[in-house]
C-alpha cells in the first residue's frame, strides 16, 4: 500500500468508478474495497472527545465536509444536510481547525472510554481454554506444555477458565483451591445455555442485575479467575490431568465430544455481561465422534468425509454438524465472544464444519499435524505475546459503512456477521454477509481485512444534483474494545472520482489495482464454490479474464498476434493463471478441513499476504549476484542456485544439485570457502524474517533438487517443461510431471479467445 491508502488501510479494485450500473457490469471485475478496520499507522491522530454526527445520515464530521465558519454550519458530503456546530466548536476558523477537519487526517481514532465515570476500570479480557484429552500421551504433553506457557504470558488481570473434554466434558472450578472440583457433562447430551448455567449453579445469577463495576455474574468467579490468582493451581491441575480414560474398543475411534464441549464453554461465558471481550481457545486433537457436531462414526472403517463425499452428498454427518455450529455461531455472536481453534492431528478434526462459528466470530484458526510442531507451538505463543510480535487482538467490534447516494452495499466477505441494519444503501443482490450496512466483529486484530462489494444504482436519467458532483464518498466506522480495554472508534473517510466510462476508459484503466482485483476475485470464487452447487470456478475465472482482456486489450479483430495489454492490467492474467492452480480452486489432494482453513486465511489476511497465497514469491541466491526475484517457473531451477519460495503457508529453501553436493562434502566449514558458507546462510536468514512476522507461523521446508521434499517447490512452479515437451527443452532441465498447461500456452489461448469477434 502506498500514499493515502497506506494510512487509511483501504484498497479498491477500481479507483475511479463508472457512473452507471451498465458501465460497471462492463468492467467485469466487481467494484470492491478491501478495508483494514484497525490498520495501525503512527500518523493517525487519537482524539479524546466524541465525534460529531450528521443529524440525518449519522455519518461523522470529516475533512470532506464543507464548512461555513461565519454561520458555524457544516454540510455533510453524504446527504448534503446542514448541521450546526455545538457551542464548544465556536472558536474554529480557517487557521484554527479541529483535527477531524484537517485534510491530511482522513483516518482518525476517537477514544470513547468513559474516563470521567467514578471508579471505572476497563473490563479484563477473558480466556476460556478448552482442551481435548483424547490423545496419545506424547501429543497430550505437547499440548499441556504449550498451555502452561500461555498462562504464564497472560496479563495479570486477564480472567482464565478451563474446560477439558474427552467422552465427557469437565468444567474445572478454579476458585476451590482445597481440592480439584469438577462439573461433568455427558458428551452425548445436547444442552442449552440455560441448562449449562443451571447445572453450574449460575442459573439464578444470570437474570439478576449486576454490579456496574463488575462485568461478571456473581458466582462465576468460581470458574473464571484472574491469571495471577490461578496460575499455580492451573499448573498443578495440568500436571495431574491425564488423557481420557474411557476404553476404546479395537477398530474404533476414541469417543470425543468436541461440539458439546464448545457448547458448554459458550454457555459458561453466557454468564458474563454481553460485551465483555472473551475468547474460547480450543485445542483439538482429532475428529468429533460423540454428540452434537460429530463428523464421523466411531467405527474406524468409516473414513472421514472427503470433497468427493461432500459433492455426492455422501457425508451423512456433515449437514447436521454444520447446522449445529451455525447455531453456536449465533449464540457466540449475540454474546460478543470469539472461538479460536488450534487443530493438530493427522486426521481431520472438523474445521470445515466449524468454519462458520470461527469466521462469524472473527476467531483465529491454526491447522498443524502435531502439537509438537513449530507451526502450532509458535503460532499459539504469538496469541499471548504483547511485545512487537503482538497480533493486537481486540474485541467486540462493529463495522459500519456510510456511502454517497447511488452507491449500494452488496455485502462483506471476511470474519464478521451481518447485523441486519437496513437502509437506503443496501443492495438487492447479496454477496457474503449482506442485507445490512453494519456488521459485528466479535474478534479483530491489526491485520484483519474485510472485502466490501458495492453496486451502483444510478440509471442514465439520474437526478442532476448527484451528477454535478464528480466525487463519491465512503466512510468506514469501526468501534471496538482495544487490547488494553479502551473503547475506540476508528473513522476512515475516503473519496474517489466518478468517471463517464462510456466516453473513454483511460481514467478507469489508470485506477485499476491488479493485486487487489486478484485477491477479490479469489475471495469471490472461493465464496461461490461454497455457496453454489456444481459451480465451476476455473471456467468462471477464465470467462471473466477473457471478457476483461476483450474489453481493455488493444488488438485487431481476429488477429491474436496484435494483442497487447495496458501495463495496468499486465500482471492480472498471471495472477489468474496461478489462482486457477491454487489450493483455493483445486481441492483435489486437499481435505475439506485444509480447504476451509486456506479459505478462512485468504478471507481475513492483508492484500499483500493474500497475494502471496495466490502467487508465491521466489528469490534466487547465487555466487555471482545478490539475491534477486526469480520467475515462478521450472526454468528458474539451476544446479548452482538456492531458491527461496514463500507460498504463505510454507517457506521452502531449495538447494540446487551442485550446491547440495558441496554442502554434503562440508565445504562451508572450510575457512577458504567463507563465500559458500554465507551463500548457504542467506536464505535461512531471510526465511526467518518471513516466519517471524507471520501468523499462522508457516512451515519451513529445507530440501534438495531431486529430493522427495522438492515437491513443495515443484507444485507451485509454472510447468514450462513437462514430460510432453522435455526433448525440446534440452538436457539438464527439471521436468514437472503434469498435464497442466504452462503460462505460455495459457496466454496464447487467452489472446486467441480475447480477439475473437463474438
Amino acid at each position: 500500500m502506498e500514499g493515502a491508502s497506506d494510512i487509511d488501510g483501504v484498497r479498491m479494485t477500481w479507483n475511479a468508478w463508472p457512473r452507471t450500473k451498465v458501465e460497471a457490469s462492463k468492467c467485469v471485475i466487481p467494484i470492491a474495497a478491501c478495508v483494514y478496520p484497525i490498520y495501525p499507522h503512527p500518523s493517525i491522530p487519537n482524539l479524546a472527545y466524541p465525534p460529531l454526527r450528521c443529524k440525518t445520515c449519522s455519518s461523522i464530521l470529516n475533512s470532506y465536509s464543507r464548512v461555513d465558519f461565519n454561520a458555524l454550519i457544516w454540510i455533510c458530503p453524504f446527504c448534503y444536510q446542514r448541521n450546526h456546530f455545538p457551542h464548544h466548536y465556536s472558536g474554529i476558523n480557517e487557521s484554527n481547525l479541529p483535527a477531524e477537519l484537517h485534510p491530511q487526517y482522513t483516518t482518525i481514532d476517537f477514544n470513547l472510554t468513559p474516563h470521567h465515570q467514578q471508579g471505572y476500570s476497563p473490563p479484563p479480557p477473558i480466556y476460556l481454554f478448552v482442551l481435548d484429552t483424547c490423545m496419545i500421551e506424547e501429543e497430550f504433553n505437547f499440548a499441556k506444555s504449550a498451555f502452561k506457557r500461555a498462562i504464564g504470558m497472560l496479563p495479570d488481570n486477564a480472567m482464565v477458565g478451563f474446560v477439558s473434554f474427552g467422552t465427557q466434558v469437565q468444567v474445572h472450578e478454579l476458585g476451590f483451591s482445597e481440592m480439584s472440583k469438577v462439573y461433568v457433562f455427558r458428551g452425548s447430551k445436547d444442552l442449552t445455555k440455560d441448562q449449562v448455567l443451571e447445572q453450574l449453579g449460575l442459573g439464578a445469577a444470570v437474570g439478576t442485575k449486576r454490579h456496574a463495576a463488575s462485568p461478571l455474574a456473581p458466582g462465576i468467579n468460581r470458574f473464571l479467575l484472574p491469571a495471577s490468582d490461578c496460575e499455580f493451581s492451573l499448573q498443578t491441575l495440568l500436571d495431574e490431568l491425564g488423557t481420557d480414560q474411557w476404553p476404546v474398543p479395537p477398530g474404533n475411534r476414541a469417543l470425543r465430544c468436541t461440539g458439546v464441549a464448545l457448547s458448554v464453554a459458550a454457555g459458561l461465558l453466557g454468564a458474563c455481561l454481553a460485551g465483555t471481550g472473551a475468547r474460547i481457545v480450543a485445542l483439538v486433537g482429532g475428529p468429533c465422534t460423540e454428540g452434537s457436531g460429530a463428523i464421523v462414526s466411531k467405527d474406524l472403517s468409516d473414513p472421514v468425509r472427503s470433497h468427493k463425499d461432500l459433492d455426492k452428498d455422501a457425508a451423512p454427518f456433515f449437514k447436521k454438524a454444520a447446522h449445529f455450529y451455525e447455531d453456536l455461531a449465533k449464540q457466540l455472536v449475540s454474546q460478543g465472544h470469539v472461538l479460536d481453534l488450534f487443530a493438530s492431528a493427522l486426521d481431520q478434526v472438523g474445521v470445515a464444519e466449524m468454519k462458520v462459528a470461527i469466521e462469524r466470530t472473527g476467531g483465529l484458526v491454526v491447522l498443524s499435524e502435531s502439537f509438537g510442531h513449530s507451526v502450532f507451538k509458535d503460532s499459539f505463543k504469538r496469541i499471548f505475546d504483547d511485545g512487537a510480535q503482538s497480533l493486537g487482538l481486540c474485541f467486540n467490534g462493529t463495522f459500519e459503512i456510510n456511502c454517497s447516494k447511488d452507491i449500494k452495499i452488496q455485502g462483506v466477505i471476511g470474519p464478521c456477521t451481518s447485523l441486519e441494519k437496513k437502509g437506503p444503501s443496501v443492495a438487492n443482490t447479496v454477496v457474503g454477509q449482506g442485507n445490512t450496512t453494519a456488521w459485528k466483529m466479535c474478534g479483530l486484530d491489526k491485520s484483519t481485512t474485510l472485502t466490501v462489494f458495492f453496486d451502483i444504482s444510478t440509471s442514465e436519467k439520474s437526478d442532476s444534483a448527484a451528477n454535478t458532483n464528480p466525487q463519491l464518498y465512503l466512510q468506514f466506522l469501526t468501534s471496538y474494545q482495544s487490547s488494553d480495554g479502551q473503547t475506540r472508534l476508528r473513522v476512515t473517510t475516503v473519496t474517489r472520482r466518478w468517471v463517464d466510462s462510456a466516453l473513454g476508459t483511460e481514467e478507469l484503466v489508470q485506477g485499476f489495482d491488479q493485486e487487489t482485483a486478484s485477491v477479490v476475485m479469489a475471495r469471490f470464487a472461493s465464496h461461490k464454490m461454497e455457496l453454489e452447487e456444481g459451480f465451476d470456478a476455473t471456467r468462471w475465472l477464465d470467462r471473466n479474464l477473457i471478457r476483461l482482456c476483450a474489453k481493455f486489450g488493444d488488438y485487431r479483430k481476429d488477429d491474436p498476434t496484435s494483442f497487447t495489454l495496458n501495463p495496468c492490467f499486465s500482471l492480472f492474467p498471471q495472477f489468474m493463471f496461478n489462482l486457477r492452480r491454487s489450493q483455493f480452486v483445486q481441492v483435489f489432494n486437499n481435505s475439506p478441513d485444509e480447504t476451509a482453513y486456506f479459505r478462512m486465511s485468504l478471507n481475513r489476511e492483508s492484500i499483500t499476504n493474500a497475494a502471496v497465497m495466490i502467487q508465491p514469491s521466489l528469490i534466487s541466491y547465487s555466487f555471482n549476484s545478490p539475491p534477486v526475484p526469480a520467475l515462478l517457473d521450472v526454468a528458474s531451477i539451476s544446479a548452482d542456485r538456492i531458491l527461496l519460495l514463500d507460498s504463505y503457508f510454507s517457506v521452502v529453501i531449495f538447494h540446487g544439485m551442485t550446491i547440495a553436493q558441496w554442502r554434503n562434502l562440508g565445504y562451508q566449514n572450510d575457512s577458504e570457502h567463507q563465500a559458500f558458507a554465507q551463500l548457504l546462510q542467506a536464505p535461512h536468514d531471510d526465511a526467518q524474517v518471513i516466519i517471524h512476522e507471520r501468523f499462522p507461523v508457516p512451515r519451513l521446508v529445507v530440501c534438495d533438487q531431486h529430493g522427495s521434499q522438492a515437491r513443495f517447490l515443484l507444485a507451485k512452479l509454472n510447468p514450462s517443461a513437462t514430460y510432453n515437451n522435455a526433448p525440446e527443452m534440452g538436457a539438464g532441465t527439471d521436468v514437472i510431471f503434469t498435464d497442466d498447461v504452462s503460462l505460455q500456452v495459457f496466454f496464447e489461448h487467452l489472446q486467441r479467445l480475447a480477439v475473437q469477434s463474438s
